[in-house]
């Protein structure tokens, strides 16, 4: 009678699932997908400027704009002559004043089609540097009707 009664305890379903291959698997899915993102990431050739970006709304002062032109020269639309190009050192100092004398004016940093990525992303160190922790970028429209 004790063999019956062991028996019918041994054969009692387990309601258990083993967990174990399926934790594998999201391993190598993860490992899978740690490899390839950064693959993804590489670009294609794009011309920055244009963008359908929504204009920023105006508190009615006008922002300080930093220009970068395609041989990378800088310029800034405040001070005696804003079309003379300005030493990176002259810029960081005008920057750091209006910032002083103002400190909620936006600054922005317009670069041309043409000019090197990393003298856009110098002038907007050069802001940084210069004490503005938020520095925009001005982009064109593609369809020419004035975007952000």
């Amino acid at each position: 009678m004790t063999d019956s009664l062991r028996r019918r305890r041994s054969r009692r379903l387990k309601a258990e699932i083993n967990v174990v291959p399926y934790i594998d698997v999201m391993l190598v899915l993860l490992i899978i997908f740690m490899i390839t993102a950064p693959m993804l990431q590489q670009g294609v050739e794009v011309e920055p400027p244009k963008a359908a970006a929504e204009p920023l709304e105006g508190d009615g002062e006008l922002p300080v704009v930093v220009s970068v032109d395609k041989e990378g020269q800088l310029f800034l639309n405040l001070g005696d002559e804003p079309r003379q190009p300005l030493e990176p050192q002259r810029l960081m100092t005008m920057v750091a004043a209006v910032h002083k004398n103002k400190p909620g004016r936006k600054v922005l940093v317009k670069g041309d089609a043409a000019a090197a990525y990393q003298d856009v992303v110098s002038a907007m160190v050069l802001v940084q540097k210069a004490g503005i922790e938020r520095v925009g970028l001005i982009t064109e429209s593609p369809d020419g009707t004035g975007g952000g």
